[in-house]
């Protein structure tokens, strides 16, 4: 090899020693550390992290925040009727309830209707909403100020009072099938069997003359995890089965021809 070449040759090896040099520095040095939740940890850290090799096997990158459902312990004291007493005092407290669920309980804003509800019904959904179980700005925010006398009061109080009537079915073959006998290949109950008709379960609530738009959009926040503050996760199960068509069947069933008061 002449002395030129010899030079040369050199002169290439060292040029690609400093461009790896380079190179080296900016993969594993300058660009891991611009990014924000940058550590220094040694060299082998920074070649895993440059090359997308997880720091941690077996651990997902952030951990899934868990979603409580609710903190209510349904109990059968929750039913027994209220005494006059209370019934009194709930009919003061409920003053600040009529805009959105009407005078005596029965709502012409969509809200739901409160009149004739179970007892331990409404006591679940309050204590859920003070505790953001249930969430919605103005309920939660109403229920923040209430004690547990005047929970247990606005139940007695509203239970008390004519549930809504609704045009009596006494064709069964007009009654939707998933009221009746539910979809057992889908693992959906009958309604009835939880909210009246064949069997009633406790905290479960009166649906009969309920506004459409409101069973309509439970029954969807249900589907979609929105609302998760039932105990079991029974009626998210329930309802993520359901199609558009089926939501609207039950809600325009039990909302069907809402009107006037049980006498």
């Amino acid at each position: 090899m002449t002395p030129r070449n010899a030079t040369l040759v050199g002169w290439s090896v060292a040029l690609l020693v400093v461009v790896s040099a380079v190179t080296i520095a900016v993969a594993f040095v300058w660009l891991p550390s611009a990014q924000a939740d940058y550590r220094a940890e040694g060299l082998w850290a920074a070649i895993c992290r440059a090359a997308g090799v997880p720091a941690k096997w077996g651990e997902s990158a952030a951990p899934k925040k868990a979603i409580t459902s609710t903190r209510v312990v349904l109990e059968e004291s929750m039913m027994q009727p209220g005494t006059a007493d209370a019934m009194g005092r709930g009919a003061t407290l409920a003053l600040r309830c009529t805009m959105c669920h009407g005078p005596r309980g029965v709502s012409e804003a969509d809200s739901p209707n409160l009149a004739g509800q179970y007892e331990d019904v409404i006591i679940k959904q309050l204590l859920d909403y003070q505790h953001g179980d249930r969430t919605g700005a103005v309920m939660q925010s109403l229920a923040a100020q209430l004690s547990a006398r005047d929970i247990d009061d606005l139940a007695a109080y509203f239970s008390g009072l004519p549930k809504p009537r609704n045009t009596p079915v006494h064709d069964m073959s007009r009654v939707p099938q998933l009221v009746r006998t539910g979809d057992p290949l889908r693992n959906v109950a009958p309604c009835a069997s939880c909210h009246g008709g064949i069997d009633r379960k406790l905290g479960a609530p009166w649906l009969e003359g309920m506004p459409k738009p409101y069973l309509v959009q439970q029954l969807s926040h249900f589907a979609s995890g929105e609302r998760h503050n039932d105990g079991l996760a029974q009626m998210r199960n329930m309802a993520r089965s359901l199609t558009p068509q089926e939501i609207q069947e039950l809600a325009d069933f039990y909302a069907r021809a809402a009107g006037g008061t049980e006498h």
